[in-house]
């Protein structure tokens, strides 16, 4: 009898077991939905560091009446300093399952919009380097990049918001991972697209081999003058960064794709090790990367002298 008592409790355990969210989450660990308990000191320090990032992002915004920097780089920096915030909170209360669910959805989704700034800077760099070096025009690859980033950015926050929801009504999180996942690789491939459309045409300005005629005198003389004399020093700074903050994301993109593959109750998403130095790491990088070379100081005075010389130097137009 006693021991058809211990096998029926202990059928009783394991169905009851298979209910239990930590169980659906990771495995009956007893630690939380994390499977680790989230770092104090790393929690502090990035949420510090977002919150001064964001900040001086604001008013670099307003400083330089740069407005798209408001739905990019702010917003960004809000969604991390949320998402951070609640791993903060964790720290004290790794069971808890709301400060887990909102740490899914902020921190899947706030580097998308980051990406975004650089869609726009390649558009100012072309504009003052040279359209007739792009095989699209600048305003296409804002439109183009920026339109396959708010797609993933979409995709992402539902795909988070699922598996958010799931978890924290006790059933398994993975529809919204796999539908995160989707985000994330189309977050990929339009980086990889990105770079490659940046690299043909800085290739193309290098060795002067553009696909089309200048569309005016001022640009074909401004281009050889620029072509001749060397590229500006702030454009070449502008330039290598923008190519380290897009280095820096791609690496937490291909991360992120590592992780959710290998699935909620892989070993990499819990390890915490690894999303604080490739995910937490990367985009602080990245985004003070941009606030430290701003495109405020190193494209806006050249795209303002480039408009001067058009607008008041008919000797410069003429090649004088």
């Amino acid at each position: 009898m006693s021991a058809n008592f211990t096998s029926a409790a202990g059928e009783l355990l394991s169905r009851a077991q298979e209910f239990d969210p930590q169980v659906l989450l990771r495995g009956n660990t007893g630690i939380g939905p994390y499977d680790y308990v989230p770092t104090r000191s790393v929690g502090i320090a990035f949420t510090t560091l977002f919150a001064i990032s964001t900040v001086a992002h604001i008013v670099q915004s307003v400083r330089f009446r740069l407005w798209w920097l408001l739905p990019t780089a702010v917003f960004c920096g809000v969604s991390e300093l949320v998402g951070w915030s609640a791993r903060l909170y964790s720290s004290g209360a790794p069971r808890a399952l709301i400060p887990f669910e909102i740490q899914i959805s902020a921190t899947i989704t706030g580097p998308t919009p980051l990406i975004a700034a650089n869609f726009v800077i390649l558009e100012y760099i072309i504009k003052t380097l040279g359209p007739r070096y792009s095989r699209l025009t600048p305003k296409m690859y804002t439109i183009i990049f920026c339109s396959c980033d708010a797609i993933s950015l979409t995709i992402q926050g539902v795909g988070g918001a699922t598996a958010a929801i799931a978890a924290g009504n006790g059933k398994d999180p993975t529809t919204g991972g796999s539908i995160m996942l989707i985000g994330i690789v189309i977050q990929m491939v339009a980086i990889s697209a990105f770079v490659l459309c940046a690299g043909e045409f800085f290739y193309r300005y290098a060795n002067d081999k553009p696909l089309r005629k200048a569309a005016d005198d001022f640009e074909k003389h401004s281009a050889i003058s620029e072509y001749a004399r060397g590229m500006d020093p702030r454009m070449k700074i502008m330039i290598y960064a923008m190519a380290f903050t897009t280095t820096c994301l791609f690496i937490r993109a291909v991360y992120r794709t590592i992780e959710l593959t290998d699935g909620w109750n892989g070993r990499i998403i819990a390890t915490q090790i690894y999303f604080n130095v490739l995910d937490g790491g990367m985009v602080t990088l990245a985004i003070y990367t941009l606030n430290i070379f701003h495109p405020g100081y190193l494209i806006l005075p050249l795209q303002r002298a480039s408009k001067y010389y058009r607008n008041s130097s008919p000797d410069y137009i003429n090649g004088v």
